[in-house]
């Protein structure tokens, strides 16, 4: 089965720049309840709807205290037992950062490790792109960061 994620979060002065894990060094940060890791979660959201369960907010509501501040790290985890314990493996994700700036690429490999620690796959399986959005819209004005991902979850046990 296939699913498909995207999540967008501003940002602002402040706060650390975290995507896939890995702190980016950048003048400014995404807002947002955890870390507010935007490739994590359209990647946890793009698992989710493989596995046909709700998005990331009906397990970590924006709401919950104890998700304040949490590495979205912990999300994709969730997503891994998750499937997990349904008898599914997650077989491969694939991603793409929409941002203005910083450059990712010196950042891919550790994102790739850490994403793939984080769902138990190898790296190798764990696919991250970064594209701009030739300065239009609120990505152009650097005023947010979108991602966008899919995700392949092996149904072992599926008929068709």
């Amino acid at each position: 089965m296939t699913g498909i994620g995207y999540d967008v979060h501003p940002l602002v002065q402040n706060r650390p720049l975290v995507l896939g894990g890995v702190t980016i060094p950048h003048s400014h940060g995404l807002d947002g309840h955890s870390d507010a890791d935007v490739l994590c979660h359209a990647i946890a959201d793009a698992i989710l709807g493989a596995l046909g369960e709700p998005d990331i907010g009906h397990f970590f509501p924006p709401d919950d205290p104890a998700c304040e501040g949490m590495s979205s790290l912990r999300i994709l985890e969730k997503c891994r037992e998750l499937a997990d314990a349904a008898g599914h493996d997650i077989i491969n994700v694939d991603s793409t950062l929409i941002a203005e700036a910083p450059k990712i690429l010196p950042y891919r490999d550790a994102m790739r490790w850490n994403i793939g620690k984080a769902l138990g796959i190898e790296p190798a399986r764990v696919g991250i792109k970064a594209t701009t959005n030739e300065t239009m819209g609120f990505i152009g004005r650097k005023e947010g960061i979108a991602a966008l991902a899919v995700a392949q979850v092996d149904f072992n046990d599926c008929p068709f």
